[in-house]
């Protein structure tokens, strides 16, 4: 019988807590040994939901206690470096929620760090590549059974937002999930960026423009047009269509129970990302762990995919806040990473 993976969550905020309960409940293959969480309080509350796991302050305590087999990073992008560094040094399996870090530099550091292991040790949190109707459109690019990807058209709407919300979180807090998936879809790299702003939503507070249009441009000459969407007010939509020579296919679209009543036809949408991408999380995470178990390490986007995002989101910030067409270089892919 395979070992079960003692796995270290960091950062026990909304998003650990509910990776800490996903693990426990919903995971084969492995439970929560640790929680490092330098708040006493919120340290103890998620160890209710982990019963025998022990709580740390800090990541070094944990891995010089012996106490974890993998990681997973659930602390704000920010301080995602530091403990991505010790995790690395003791060789352990990473699996990091998006970004890698939050700029291009600290993200190359990450990499270049890894490759002194002998295989890539860390995973990406982005989840979209895990739900089962990203992957039926992936398999049909691939296919050309409708021809060529000509372009893509995303939305990303959010029913509203907080007032902590700011204008460069438009991209680095949600466009970033498209410039991972995008990518990911159509087979090739962004090589630029461009923002588009419609006239502005009066239901936003103050000190945020939007609506934007954000429009990428790929390598192999796909275009790309995404809908950014905060205070749409019905609920919360992630959807997707392509255009390929020989027809179109459509993702993310209410599905469930139909009504009609009073003259009226409904079908209820998702209120946040925690129902659309629930099943993603799930498969994400499982296949995370089975990857470990089988020596592979990673079972999706990888430290240099999330060097590249970090270079779109440059490029998208730039973008928005100077308009123009932003080019967006990177550094060749490592045979590391291939």
């Amino acid at each position: 019988m395979t070992k079960s993976l003692r796995v270290g969550v960091v950062g026990a905020g909304a998003m650990g807590a509910d990776h800490i309960d996903r693990i426990n409940n919903r995971t084969s293959g492995a439970h929560i040994s640790a929680i490092v969480e330098p708040d006493a309080g919120r340290a103890a509350k998620a160890a209710e939901n982990a019963p025998g796991a022990n709580t740390f302050s800090k990541i070094e305590d944990a891995i010089a206690a012996d106490a974890v087999d993998a990681v997973l990073i659930a602390v704000p992008g920010q301080f995602h470096e530091p403990v991505l560094v010790p995790a690395l040094e003791a060789g352990l399996p990473i699996l990091c929620e998006k970004p890698l870090t939050p700029d291009s530099e600290s993200s190359l550091r990450i990499v270049e760090l890894e490759q002194k292991l002998d295989k890539p040790h860390i995973q990406i949190g982005f989840m979209r590549r895990f739900d089962p109707e990203y992957n039926e459109l992936r398999k049909l690019v691939e296919s050309e059974d409708a021809g060529e990807l000509l372009m893509l058209r995303g939305v990303h709407r959010n029913p509203t937002v907080g007032e902590n919300y700011t204008q460069d979180m438009l991209i680095t807090d949600s466009v970033v999930h498209e410039f991972d998936v995008i990518p990911w879809l159509a087979g090739s790299r962004v090589v630029s960026v461009e923002v588009k702003y419609p006239k502005t939503n009066s239901l936003a507070h103050a000190g945020l423009k939007e609506p934007i249009l954000v429009i990428m441009e790929l390598e192999n000459g796909v275009l790309v047009d995404v809908e950014m969407n905060v205070n749409v007010q019905f609920g919360y939509q992630v959807a997707t269509e392509a255009v390929f020579e020989k027809g179109l296919a459509r993702i993310g679209q209410p599905a469930g129970l139909q009504r009609w009543n009073a003259g009226q036809f409904s079908v209820k949408d998702h209120e946040d990302f925690t129902t659309r991408f629930a099943t993603a999380y799930d498969r994400q995470i499982q296949s995370w762990v089975d990857a470990v178990h089988e020596g592979t390490l990673v079972a999706g986007p990888n430290a240099f995919d999330g060097y590249l995002v970090a270079l779109s989101c440059e490029a998208g910030v730039k973008a928005l806040n100077e308009g123009g067409v932003v080019p967006v270089e990177a550094e060749s892919r490592p045979d590391f990473y291939a």
